[in-house]
């Protein structure tokens, strides 16, 4: 039995073999999938253990879920993207699955400081990182407080600096489980699906209370603690119908940046994106990460 030390994998058998059987929670993935998907455990500070979701082989890429979500979003492209030749890395955030951690009184340089412990233990060298809505905040934080773990940034349905007012409130509507699901309906399909897209896809797979702890991490950090997302390359890879990204945003993160920002806009879809367009979003990752410097 593995001793659980700093930023090193926990190797307990019967915990590793129970996260196993239940790595797919959804039905619709093959078996090869299932069979290539395994979970491990990273001690990433004496109170933080964070649950890593794992398939693939070759390049390894980080993927960083949407506020009050988990990793299994990214079951799909995370499949695509291990067929194409990637490592594929989901930790999933504290309160998930088996990550456990401080939930009060912590900010993104937190959230950002588990994910450069996942990165140490079982990368090992400089990833992509990539952060669908909040989880960019996130992957940016990371990036800015831990350059040398970072090779590039994808920000995917990245919010603009200033987005709209009231479309916080229909994020905590979708993920407030006591309301009727036709009124989460309502602003799942106007905050995060574009029209023709099902947004009862996203009726599970809420965590109030994750939601909630990263809501004040949030407000907790800076703004332009983060926006930068470091010196890092950043892929900008927007949905067409983003009620965060208003069209006279679109452009805004590239006239900042300049050059190293690579401005990519997937059309009909909303900020919800990746259950939206999964083949369009990984077709655009792969463009972009085989584009870097090795």
């Amino acid at each position: 039995m593995a001793a659980l030390a700093l930023g090193l994998s926990c190797g307990f058998l019967g915990t590793h073999a129970a996260l196993a059987a239940n790595a797919n929670p959804n039905p619709h993935l093959n078996a090869d999938a299932d069979a290539a998907r395994h979970h491990v455990l990273v001690q990433a500070a004496p109170d933080v253990r964070i649950d890593v979701i794992e398939e693939g082989k070759g390049t390894p890429l980080v993927l960083l879920p949407s506020r009050g979500r988990g990793a299994e979003d990214f079951d799909e492209i995370a499949q695509r993207l291990a067929a194409r030749g990637y490592r594929v890395l989901r930790p999933q955030p504290r309160g998930i699955g088996q990550s456990t951690g401080p939930m009060k009184n912590i900010t993104l340089h937190d959230l950002g400081n588990d994910i450069a412990a996942v990165i140490r233990d079982q990368a090992r060298q400089p990833v992509v990182i990539v952060g669908h809505a909040f989880g960019n905040w996130v992957a940016r934080t990371t990036s800015v407080d831990h350059p040398e773990l970072v090779r590039g940034v994808a920000i995917v349905a990245a919010a603009a600096k200033r987005y709209p007012a009231g479309l916080s409130e229909h994020v905590d509507r979708s993920s407030d489980l006591s309301l009727p699901d036709a009124e989460r309906l309502k602003s799942l399909q106007f905050a995060f699906f574009a029209p023709g897209h099902d947004a009862g896809a996203w009726l599970k797979g809420w965590y109030p209370e994750v939601n909630e702890s990263q809501r004040l991490a949030g407000k907790a950090t800076k703004q332009s603690d983060w926006w930068s997302g470091g010196k890092a390359p950043m892929l900008d890879l927007q949905a067409g119908q983003d009620p965060f990204k208003p069209a006279s945003t679109r452009n805004e993160v590239k006239d900042e940046f300049g050059a190293r920002v690579t401005l990519v806009v997937i059309p009909g879809a909303g900020h919800a994106l990746v259950p939206e367009e999964p083949g369009a979003v990984v077709d655009a990752l792969v463009d972009w990460e085989r584009s870097l410097p090795q």
